[in-house]
């Protein structure tokens, strides 16, 4: 038996590449698919399966493009009564990929359709050996029940049984490989080890530690992470069976007056992915912001609108083509192309630009001194760890639709933790008519790094 783990930073989403002597299988597989078929080419094994454990939320699956690169077969949960040619399973389902034996749990909690991968390698013994997990039990914490509106203590109560009835039924020393690590939206606090045992997550897992079923649920329905826009999305488009990459709309360089024109059509967007510093000197306006050094894909999946035409300027057009990648990723494939040359050959054009104002920590404590209104766009939870005080805390993504609680005449600091966040708010705001929009460079980190608070 082999095991080989892929790993994609800011929506920290593992799958992995179960080996056996000449075949091997795919479990959760990104839509990015060339890795695996580069893995397996490497390996010298033929990819025949591909297992979901549920429909991600968070991002789109590779399964339609596995089976037409490697006519592989799907293998997904019955519950999620998927639209596509598949094997449906459940409870008491079992596969053979050679001597790998793969027995099949119903662990519905984090979503109504989630499975459990159980692998015994036969040539060894009869214990199980590893458990792929989906989001039922990640390392230091358990799946987030609340993605389904009004049905988070009910599915809290099934994360409960399926957990303590069969997950944690399976042997100490049975590996546990989750579909998420630390850094996901789809736990709370999830650790930075990207996988574990059964006996350690038993004894050291903080969720699994709750003395009833009632604490257990009521510790998964309060205080957990927001759940962005494009989760409930992407469930539908895997249940779909996403497009196929090679029908997207291919991405092409577009000269300044070519994108202008673009860009002013009424069902198109412009988002920026250069770092907040540079957005703030110099950016198309209008344009969304989700620097490309931050979670680019859950941001931009989050606030982007999907059913528009997208068009990108990056730093360089390899920038642009790898942030089609991760559009792609949270189901954003309307993207047809990036400004040629950036925004110097937008300005050498002649074209109107913007900016946003980017404040060192004293000239922002003097802006709010002068009367300037503190907006941090941090989380709740960060903003109750430590903020300056008189701040109004609004999430950057709700800027969307409470933009009104703010006063348009008064000039606003937008803060958040390091300062990316916050230029992803300063462009929302300034997408709604705010004209006096600063961002605090560094944010809170520098602002008291510089001894404020």
């Amino acid at each position: 038996m082999f095991i080989q783990q892929f790993f994609i930073p800011g929506i920290a989403q593992s799958s992995y590449l179960l080996g056996a002597e000449s075949t091997c299988a795919i479990i959760d597989p990104s839509r990015d698919v060339e890795r695996y078929l580069d893995a397996a080419r490497d390996l010298n094994l033929a990819i025949t399966h591909v297992f979901e454990t549920h429909l991600h939320a968070d991002f789109v699956s590779g399964h339609m493009e596995l089976r037409e690169a490697a006519n592989a077969t799907i293998v997904a949960p019955a519950s999620g009564h998927c639209a596509f040619e598949h094997v449906a399973v459940g409870d008491g389902s079992q596969f053979q990929v050679e001597e790998l034996r793969i027995d099949v749990l119903d662990t519905p909690g984090h979503t109504p359709d989630g499975v459990t991968y159980v692998v015994t390698d036969t040539s060894r013994g009869n214990d199980p050996v590893a458990a792929f997990t989906g989001d039922a039990l990640f390392v230091g914490d358990v799946g987030q029940p609340d993605l389904f509106p009004g049905r988070a203590e009910e599915l809290a109560s099934h994360l409960y049984d399926s957990l303590h009835e069969k997950v944690l039924a399976l042997p100490d020393g049975c590996m546990v490989l989750p579909s998420h690590g630390a850094g996901s939206l789809c736990g709370r606090a999830m650790g930075a080890m990207r996988y574990s045992t059964i006996g350690y997550e038993r004894r050291f897992n903080a969720a699994l530690q709750h003395e009833s079923r009632e604490a257990f649920v009521a510790s998964l329905t309060k205080d957990m992470p927001p759940a962005p826009d494009h989760f409930s999305r992407c469930s539908e488009i895997n249940r779909q069976g996403p497009a196929l990459l090679r029908t997207l709309p291919g991405l092409r360089p577009m000269k300044p007056a070519e994108f202008r024109n673009e860009a002013a059509r009424k069902e198109t967007v412009v988002l920026t992915c250069r770092d907040y510093a540079a957005f703030g000197g110099i950016h198309v306006p209008g344009s969304f912001h989700v620097d490309f050094g931050m979670n680019f894909s859950t941001y931009a999946g989050w606030v982007v609108p999907h059913e528009n035409e997208i068009l990108l300027v990056a730093d360089s057009p390899a920038q642009a083509r790898e942030a089609v990648v991760m559009l792609r990723r949270v189901g954003l494939d309307l993207v047809v192309g990036f400004l040629a040359g950036g925004t110097h050959a937008w300005a050498t054009a002649g074209y109107p630009i913007d900016r946003v104002p980017q404040l060192s920590p004293a000239e922002v404590r003097t802006l709010l001194g002068d009367g300037a209104l503190l907006v941090d766009v941090r989380f709740p939870d960060e903003f109750a760890e430590g903020h300056v005080e008189g701040a109004i805390n609004i999430p950057a993504p709700d800027l969307r639709t409470r933009h009104p609680e703010l006063p348009v005449d008064r000039p606003l600091v937008v803060m958040c933790r390091t300062g990316q966040r916050s230029s992803l708010a300063c462009s929302l705001l300034k997408r709604d008519g705010f004209d006096c929009v600063n961002n605090a460079a560094g944010g809170y980190t520098g602002y008291t790094a510089a001894g404020f608070s």
